[in-house]
């Protein structure tokens, strides 16, 4: 199977970057791959996880050489390939796993707005060299710089917008925190739908600010002894935040 790269872009705070972790089960996988030494029983949970997801995250340094990324990138490739290996064993491969990056599938850049030009032609050479799909991500405008590159703006398969969360989507989230503060959303009740609005109107759907001022609205309730998140306590939260443009 030959993949594509693709392009996900997006402003600051909508998930770009805790989606890709997610998908690449990364939050649960750093912490062995960086920190790769004595094997345990309970690393087969991270073993598990990346047989599923197949994927190595890596994350774009200011400062890094292409040398950085280039050893980075490959040796994460190789240690979750070992990864792989162990959980699946000698009978799990596939004809096509063969080499260190093989079994792997995905190698997701984020911040890639920070990547070099000599960065940018590395990256693509990896993509041809081993086969996997690369994801890069970055901030808007990063699709138009990546054009400059016809070699491998001619590669790309998808790009994908990232948008701040609209009515339906923020309500589906609001609903799962109102749950774990032991609270149930209903959108009929003018007290919750008052509430809703606020947030709407404060965050702009921003998936960063949103969670920041959740946090900040379960503080304010628990100091208060309250058990119903009204517009007061929305612009009581909202008053501890440094909001900027979202």
């Amino acid at each position: 199977m030959r993949f594509y790269i693709g392009l996900c872009f997006g402003p600051a705070g909508v998930g770009k970057t805790l989606s890709a972790r997610r998908c690449a089960n990364w939050d649960l996988a750093e912490p062995l791959i960086e920190d790769w030494g004595p094997r345990s029983p309970d690393d087969d949970r991270v073993h598990a996880a990346l047989v599923r997801s197949r994927a190595v995250f890596y994350t774009a340094s200011v400062l890094g050489t292409w040398r950085d990324l280039r050893d980075t990138v490959y040796e994460h490739m190789e240690k979750v390939g070992i990864c792989i290996r162990e959980h699946i064993g000698p009978a799990g491969l596939r004809r096509r796993d063969h080499g260190r990056s093989r079994l792997v599938d995905v190698l997701i850049v984020d911040e890639s707005e920070r990547l070099s030009n000599t960065a940018v032609e590395l990256i693509r050479d990896i993509f041809d060299r081993t086969g996997v799909g690369l994801i890069l991500i970055g901030m808007p405008g990063m699709e138009k710089r990546l054009s400059r590159y016809p070699q491998l703006y001619s590669r790309i398969g998808f790009a994908h917008h990232y948008r701040p969360l609209q009515s339906d989507e923020l309500t589906f989230v609001l609903t799962r925190h109102w749950r774990r503060l032991g609270l149930a959303l209903d959108e009929a009740d003018f007290t919750d739908a008052q509430a809703v609005a606020s947030i709407a109107r404060i965050t702009g759907g921003n998936f960063r600010l949103l969670e920041r001022m959740l946090v900040q609205i379960g503080r304010i309730l628990k100091i208060n002894d309250l058990s119903t998140i009204t517009d007061d306590v929305v612009e009581a939260a909202r008053s501890t935040l440094v909001i900027g443009a979202t």
